[in-house]
């Protein structure tokens, strides 16, 4: 870590959230005091969506994002991750504890935080809080970061469609949530658009209010299995820590699977590697290091901030060169349509 970085790693749950921050559990690790560089020392708090840190995916290209700010600013971060199962009050006091505790701004990873946040936001007015993947929040100290899932996922679906053999492959949701429809979406129209007569699988680890789908590589590598068996051979995943279940799946089946959020090419084990044919890369990380840096100028925007094919904010990994590339020049092509307006991706 460089000079002058502080970070705090908490996990707090439960009854834990409703005592004061010295009393949360964990310890700082600090270096540099942020005294001598130069550089302005910010708070920033972070509640995880179910998965936390680690799960090579969504929450991982959150702290992704703080990673990036370490070369303008000095960081004190407390990072708190979500427990299974848990309510919206544990949601509130998360937040609510971090922004109590002086942590401005504070960062809702994932659209479950909603209701929660709009609670929060109003009792702390002059904090700056974002919250990713949701739009229904509306204050004039939050921040709403949202992404066209559906356009990384359109290029995904393409590239799948062009590498099977057999004419079909398949599509892991880990909630039946509007969100991960967006990309169910996505996907299915890239797919019959390089291959009209494509078939697709398409399954959901849990649905409604059960959010586990997002956090079980067990169940999420039963089902690839089952898709693989059935004749799909390239599956995309939407699930989070879940997806770790396709990646094991398809290095056991010797079929191909694609990530999402993260490139999850570069964290896959390396048995599995050969077989992450791209990921659909949301930005995550981008958006959270913009909001950050504007938030430590006091120029945080308010309001919707869309990150999509066009400003970068949405793409397609290749770093598995050796599959990726006899289908990058068609998915370059189908990119730029979208931009220009010519090919207008389903979100639904």
């Amino acid at each position: 870590m460089r000079r002058g970085l502080k970070i705090s790693l908490v996990a707090v749950t439960g009854a834990a959230l409703t005592l004061s921050a010295s009393a949360c559990g964990g310890k700082k690790a600090e270096t540099g005091g942020g005294s001598g560089d130069g550089k302005k020392t910010v708070k920033v708090g972070l509640a995880y969506d179910i998965g936390g840190r680690g799960d090579k995916s969504f929450n991982d290209a959150a702290f992704a994002g703080l990673e990036k700010v370490k070369s303008t600013l000095n960081l004190d971060i407390k990072d708190i991750e979500a427990t299974k199962g848990e309510s919206d009050n544990d949601k509130v006091q998360r937040l609510d504890l971090l922004a109590k505790s002086g942590y401005n701004p504070v960062i809702a990873v994932g659209f479950a935080y909603a209701g929660p946040l709009g609670k929060v936001a109003k009792t702390y007015p002059n904090t700056k809080f974002a919250i990713v993947d949701d739009s229904s929040v509306k204050a004039p100290n939050v921040a709403n970061l949202v992404f066209a899932e559906e356009q990384g996922s359109f290029l995904v679906g393409a590239a799948a469609a062009l590498k099977s053999k057999t004419g079909k492959i398949g599509f892991i949701g880990g909630v039946d949530t509007p969100l991960i429809k967006k990309f169910e979406a996505g996907y299915v129209a890239g797919a019959k658009q390089v291959k009209p007569g494509v078939k697709i699988d398409i399954k959901y680890i849990s649905r409604g209010t059960d959010f586990s789908g997002f956090g079980d590589p067990a169940k999420g590598k039963t089902i690839a299995e089952g898709q693989f068996d059935g004749g799909a051979d390239v599956v995309y995943h939407a699930a989070g820590l879940s997806g770790v279940g396709l990646f094991q799946a398809a290095a056991a089946k010797k079929k191909f699977a694609i990530g999402v959020d993260s490139d999850q090419y570069l964290t896959a084990e390396a048995a599995q590697k050969p077989y992450i044919i791209t990921s659909m890369l949301k930005r995550v990380d981008t958006a959270v290091y913009n909001f950050v840096e504007s938030a430590s100028k006091g120029s945080a925007q308010s309001g919707p901030v869309t990150f999509d094919l066009k400003n970068e904010g949405i793409a397609y990994s290749t770093a598995n060169a050796a599959e990726i590339k006899d289908v990058q020049a068609k998915l370059d092509e189908l990119k730029q349509q979208i931009i220009d307006g010519k090919i207008t991706v389903p979100s639904k």
